[in-house]
C-alpha cells in the first residue's frame, strides 16, 4: 500500500510543483482579456466561475475513461501506477494545459486550428477531418452503450427508443448555450465521480485490502507486452488526445488566464487520481491480475465497476455505479458532438450565435451519428485507441512548436511528444488492427521513427530561430 500512497502524493505534488513550472514556461498575462470576455455571445463564449469550469472540464475529459481504461490497464499489475503518475504529470496535464491555454491565447480556437497555426496548413486540414470523425465516433459509442444498458434495465423500451431519447438530449446539449445544461448539471456529475473514487479508496483502506507494491514485472495473464499496449490502454488518466477537443470548450468560458492551471492541468491530475484509485482497486479486490481477468471475462469492465462499488460502498455504491455506467458516457458524448459542431464552425468560419446556424451544423452531425449507431462498427472502433494517442502526439508537437517559436523551454512538450510518437507508431505496427508485425520489427521502427521526428523538429526549430535572428539583425 506504500506504493499507492507515494503515487497519490506524487500526483498532488505534480500539480503544485511541475504544474506551476509549466505555467511559468508558457507565460500568462493576468491582465489580458480572455475570449470569454471579449467574445461573450451567451452561447459558446460564456464567462463562468473557475470552480464550475473545473468540474465541467473534469467530467468532459473523464467520463468512464479513467475507470474502464485503468481497470483494463491494471491487468499488467502495479507497473500501471508508474504510467499513470508520470504520464499524468509530464504528458497528459501538459497536453491538456497547452490545448486549453493556446486556445485562450488564440481567441478560443479549436484544436485543429491551433495545430494548423504551428504545424502548417496540411496538418490543419488533416486534423479537421481527423478530429470531427473521432468526435462523431465518440459521441455515437457513448450513446449506444448507455442505450443498450437502459434497454436491459427497462421492460418494453427498446434500444432504438432509448437511442432517440439520448439523441434528443445530445441535440439540446449541442445547440443550447453552454451554461444552460452543461453548466448546470455537469458540476454535479463531476462531483459525484470524484466522491465515488474517494469512497472506493476509503473502502480499500478501511476494509484492510493490501494494495500490491510496485514491481516492473509484467503480470498480464495473457502475457501481452507492456510496450506499447499499456500506454494505449490507459489513455484517460495518463494522456488522451480526446481531451484536446474538449479543452477549447472551456477555454471559451475562462475569465482569467490564471485560472488555466486550475482548470486544465488540475482536471487532468484529478483524472490521474481517479485512474490510480480504480487501477489499485481492480488489481487488489480480485486478488491479483488473474482474478481480475476472470472478472472481466464474466461481466466486462461494467461488471467490475458494479461489483467493486456495491461491495465497498453498499447500496449507495450501486446507485453510483449505475450513474457512472449510464450518465458518464452520455456526458462525454454530448460534449463530443458539441466539439464537432464548433470544430466545423471554426473551419468554415461560421458564426454560431444565431440558432439557425447552429442547427445547420448540428442536424447533419447528429444524423450521421444516428446512422452510424445502426451499424456494427466494432472493428472500426478498435482504431480509436490508436487515433486517440496519435491526436495527443500531434497536440504535444503543436505545444513544442509554440514554445520553440516563443524561444521558451520547448522540452517540456518535446520530450512527451517524442515518447508518444514512439507509442503511436509502435502500436499501429504491432496491433492486430494495424499491420500485425512482430515486436522485433515494431519496436526498432517505432523508436527510430520517434528519434527521426525529434531530429526533424529540432532542425526546423533551429532554422526558424536563425531566420528570426537574421531578420532582427537586418531590421
Amino acid at each position: 500500500m506504500v506504493t499507492f500512497f507515494i503515487a497519490l502524493a506524487a500526483l498532488i505534488c505534480g500539480y503544485f510543483v511541475y504544474g506551476k513550472f509549466v505555467e511559468k514556461v508558457l507565460g500568462i498575462d493576468p491582465q489580458a482579456q480572455t475570449p470569454a470576455v471579449v467574445n461573450n455571445d451567451g452561447v459558446d463564449y460564456v464567462p463562468m466561475d473557475w470552480k464550475k469550469i473545473f468540474l465541467i472540464q473534469f467530467l468532459n475529459i473523464a467520463g468512464l475513461g479513467p475507470i474502464y481504461g485503468a481497470i483494463a490497464g491494471a491487468l499488467w499489475g502495479p507497473v500501471a501506477f508508474l504510467w499513470i503518475v508520470f504520464g499524468a504529470i509530464f504528458a497528459g496535464a501538459v497536453h491538456d494545459y497547452f490545448s486549453g491555454m493556446l486556445s485562450i491565447k488564440h481567441n478560443g480556437a479549436s484544436i485543429s486550428e491551433l495545430v494548423g497555426m504551428y504545424l502548417g496548413n496540411t496538418a490543419r486540414q488533416v486534423m479537421r477531418v481527423f478530429t470531427v470523425v473521432l468526435l462523431i465516433l465518440v459521441g455515437t459509442v457513448f450513446m449506444l452503450g448507455p442505450a443498450k444498458l437502459l434497454a436491459a434495465l427497462t421492460s418494453g423500451i427498446t434500444v432504438t427508443v432509448w437511442l432517440g431519447i439520448i439523441l434528443a438530449y445530445y441535440f439540446l446539449a449541442t445547440i443550447l448555450p453552454v451554461d444552460k445544461i452543461i453548466g448546470r448539471i455537469y458540476p454535479l456529475f463531476g462531483a459525484a465521480l470524484l466522491i465515488m473514487a474517494v469512497g472506493i479508496a476509503g473502502g480499500l483502506i478501511v476494509g484492510g485490502y493490501q494494495i500490491p507494491e510496485l514491481t516492473l514485472q509484467n503480470l498480464h495473464p495473457k502475457g501481452l507486452p507492456i510496450w506499447p499496449l499499456l500506454f494505449v490502454t490507459i489513455a484517460c488518466g495518463a494522456i488522451s488526445g480526446f481531451h484536446a477537443t474538449q479543452s477549447p470548450l472551456m477555454a471559451r468560458c475562462v475569465k482569467n488566464q490564471t485560472h488555466g492551471r486550475k482548470v486544465f492541468y488540475g482536471a487532468m491530475i484529478s483524472e490521474g487520481i481517479i485512474a490510480l484509485i480504480w487501477a489499485a482497486a481492480a488489481m487488489t479486490f480480485f486478488n491479483g491480475t488473474e482474478g481480475l481477468q476472470a472478472a472481466l471475462a464474466e461481466g466486462g469492465p461494467g461488471g467490475v465497476v458494479h461489483t467493486l462499488s456495491t461491495t465497498l460502498l453498499g447500496k449507495v455504491g450501486g446507485l453510483l455505479a449505475i450513474l457512472g455506467v449510464i450518465a458518464c458516457p452520455i456526458t462525454s458524448g454530448d460534449t463530443a458532438f458539441r466539439s464537432a459542431r464548433l470544430t466545423i464552425a471554426d473551419a468554415l468560419k461560421f458564426e454560431q450565435k444565431p440558432v439557425a446556424k447552429r442547427l445547420s451544423i448540428a442536424i447533419p452531425v447528429m444524423t450521421i451519428g444516428f446512422l452510424i449507431s445502426q451499424i456494427d462498427f466494432g472493428i472500426v472502433w478498435r482504431y480509436f485507441a490508436w487515433s486517440n494517442q496519435t491526436l495527443a502526439m500531434m497536440v504535444l508537437w503543436t505545444a513544442a512548436a509554440f514554445l520553440a517559436k516563443e524561444e521558451r523551454l520547448h522540452w517540456i512538450a518535446t520530450i512527451p511528444a517524442t515518447f508518444m510518437t514512439g507509442v503511436s507508431i509502435t502500436y499501429i505496427l504491432q496491433a492486430p488492427e494495424g499491420l500485425g508485425l512482430s515486436t522485433s520489427i515494431s519496436y526498432p521502427v517505432g523508436i527510430v521513427s520517434a528519434i527521426a521526428a525529434l531530429v526533424l523538429f529540432l532542425t526546423k526549430a533551429a532554422k526558424k530561430t536563425q531566420k528570426a535572428q537574421s531578420e532582427s539583425v537586418t531590421a
